[in-house]
């Protein structure tokens, strides 16, 4: 039997249908992904499914008595709520009777009184007339089994840890159906391997929304595709969805393009002259004004957006250099004698425990955090983009335009000038959707706005603080291009495993006490080098980190380890000689036009682009020619 049933439910907001007669039946035990473009209306499904929205139009049944929760987008507010009591809140008023019965044992405990044990016996007797005793069983084992500190304050607790207790909250009323919007949202590594596997362990059906690849592959066992109103479910795993989708919108365009073709024929024959009308077929008339209809009615796909960085003067080939640095916070050691060389094209990813000390090494690099102990070399001629994860820069009163465009009409763009409604057609932004406040949007979107507003400005150091939250999964793909293709340096923090292994060229794996070990590749390596010294990430808590035992004998995965070098630079290294050649080529097939003797005697709107071309080549063609050197040299440093 279903545990839940979807039929033809429909739901809009403005003209804009969200649902448009959409079906869904979720069997029990099943785990389906819910994806689709932002702002599809992913979030607002869930919300309809937990009974929190109202369809406009058609049912949503749940079967028997099923129990349906849901863990919302973002964690839970600090405060100084228990986080026994917050758990307990999930079971409603028979959850207030807990914890209240939870507070007087332990006052009780601490101070016994006449008074506190006349209102435990109270307590004691409301529990017993719900049944509450089975249910007080029920918080106290989700908390041990979830390893939550049952009486500490929700304020004392970082984002990963406040989202493993908004699960316990919904886990409690052992719900038959679990709805999980971004669980993997401010997780660190080792927290998204315990919500898989507290999910696979988990009894119920699940239906999450993800736009973690390694998270919706290890997981998902159907896919539901939200697209322009309708529901399609796609059996299987993420990756036979992937190719199936990809042929189904092929077929799409093709039909569409048909249509379109006969559509024009049609309207060709209409425009003929007086005697074609004399002798119309008025069949034939009808018939076109329902074509009309219909394509007026259509919605097409949405397209890709059109990310680019706006790329500042080149750096020095010396980003940062750091010699055995030294930094702790009170009793906290946070880096532990760190070497460490940044050099100009570097991809390196951030990888550790929340808390551990990430953001403050971004700061030591940027020159903005001093430290203890060690040497530090900055570079020259640096020009920062920074992507906040906590989206700070986004007034939520203003409008997207007003946000990006800080109050201006035009911006600039890589030397073009543009109006900012066109730049943001760039994003996906539409006129209608720019003039929109951001806190109108979705998360997707908001990310989506925050990314042209940071890609507008120059830069030749990009630093990325956890870009892939609340992104849709082909912006995600678009971003990684973008990345790759980027040729100055990047720092980015992410726990997106996928985008890590298709973005960095190398890691800072943060390993506690201090200890920053750096290793050439993504997350394949990590997993490699941890099998070898039998650790996973983060088992040493930074909150109790102490001075790291600096005679450690694991074998380090730096640079100047013995290690060939990772799929992907020797990717690059193998495709270097190929480019090189063609910029070679189109060099030569420039100075040819420069050379012949009229070519300045045109005007300057032909000849100013081939000149501007011909600069930019002779730029392009020696960071590939350094690019190489640099790569052959570590190949050589990592055969000896």
């Amino acid at each position: 039997m279903s545990v839940l049933r979807i039929q033809q439910a429909q739901l809009a907001f403005g003209d804009q249908a969200i649902l448009d007669h959409v079906d869904l039946v979720i069997e029990p035990g099943e785990r389906l992904c819910l994806v689709g473009r932002n702002g599809a209306g992913k979030s607002t499904l869930l919300k309809a499914i937990a009974g929190e929205i109202v369809l406009d139009d058609g049912r949503i049944q749940r079967v028997g008595d099923a129990v349906v929760t849901r863990l919302p987008q973002d964690p839970p507010m600090n405060s100084d709520q228990m986080v026994y009591d917050y758990v307990a809140e999930g079971l409603a008023e028979t959850g207030a009777i807990i914890s209240e019965y939870h507070r007087l044992s332990a006052q009780l405990n601490d101070n016994p009184s006449d008074q506190l044990l006349n209102a435990l016996e109270r307590a004691q007797s409301a529990l017993e007339a719900v049944d509450g005793w089975t249910l007080s069983s029920r918080v106290d084992a989700v908390l041990t089994k979830l390893a939550l500190p049952a009486d500490s304050t929700m304020e004392n607790l970082s984002g990963g840890w406040l989202r493993r207790v908004a699960l316990a909250r919904a886990l409690v009323v052992n719900p038959d159906l679990l709805l999980l919007d971004e669980p993997t949202n401010h997780l660190d590594i080792e927290m998204v391997k315990w919500l898989e596997e507290t999910l696979l362990d988990f009894k119920g059906a699940v239906l999450f929304i993800s736009h973690d690849r390694a998270f919706i592959r290890r997981l998902a066992t159907r896919i539901i595709d939200l697209d322009r109103g309708s529901l399609t479910s796609f059996p299987g795993s993420y990756s036979k969805y992937l190719d199936k989708k990809q042929e189904l919108l092929e077929i799409e365009e093709a039909q569409n393009a048909e249509f379109d073709k006969k559509l024009a024929q049609e309207e060709v024959w209409i425009r003929q002259g007086v005697k074609a009308r004399r002798t119309r077929n008025e069949g034939r008339v009808r018939a076109l004004q329902d074509l009309r209809k219909e394509r007026a009615a259509r919605r097409n796909q949405q397209g890709q957006a059109k990310l680019s960085v706006n790329q500042a003067n080149r750096s020095g080939k010396l980003v940062f250099e750091g010699e055995q640095i030294q930094l702790r916070f009170a009793e906290q050691v946070i880096i532990d004698g760190l070497d460490f060389t940044l050099l100009r094209g570097d991809k390196v990813a951030l990888v550790g425990p929340n808390g551990c000390g990430k953001s403050t090494l971004i700061r030591v690099i940027l020159g903005q955090q001093p430290v203890d102990a060690g040497v530090i070399k900055l570079g020259a001629n640096l020009e920062v983009a920074y992507f906040d994860q906590h989206r700070a820069k986004l007034d939520p009163a203003l409008s997207v335009a007003e946000n990006v465009g800080d109050g201006k009409q035009d911006v600039t763009y890589n030397g073009r000038t543009r109006h900012i409604l066109s730049y943001l057609q760039d994003f996906l932004f539409s006129p209608k959707q720019a003039r929109t406040p951001v806190k109108a949007l979705s998360g997707g979107e908001r990310n989506r706005a925050l990314l042209a507003k940071l890609l507008l400005q120059p830069s030749n150091l990009l630093v990325l603080d956890e870009p892939t939250n609340d992104l849709d999964i082909d912006t995600l793909e678009l971003l990684e291009q973008i990345i790759t293709e980027y040729s100055g340096t990047v720092i980015l923090v992410s726990h997106d495993r996928e985008f890590v292994d298709n973005t960095a060229t190398s890691v800072l794996l943060f390993e506690g006490q201090g200890k920053i070990t750096e290793i050439v590749g993504g997350f394949t390596e990590i997993n490699h080098y941890l099998a070898q010294s039998n650790e996973p990430v983060g088992t040493k808590p930074s909150s109790n980190l102490s001075h790291s035992d600096t005679t450690s004998e694991r074998p380090v995965a730096g640079r100047s380890g013995k290690k060939k070098l990772s799929y992907k630079l020797q990717r690059e290294l193998d495709a270097l000689p190929k480019q090189i050649e063609a910029l070679e080529t189109e060099q030569g097939e420039l100075q040819q036009q420069i050379a012949a003797p009229d070519f300045f005697n045109q005007p300057v709107s032909t000849t100013e682009p081939v000149m501007q071309r011909m600069a930019a080549l002779e730029e392009e063609l020696l960071q590939a020619l350094e690019r190489w050197d640099e790569l052959e040299q570590l190949q050589q440093e990592s055969s000896q």
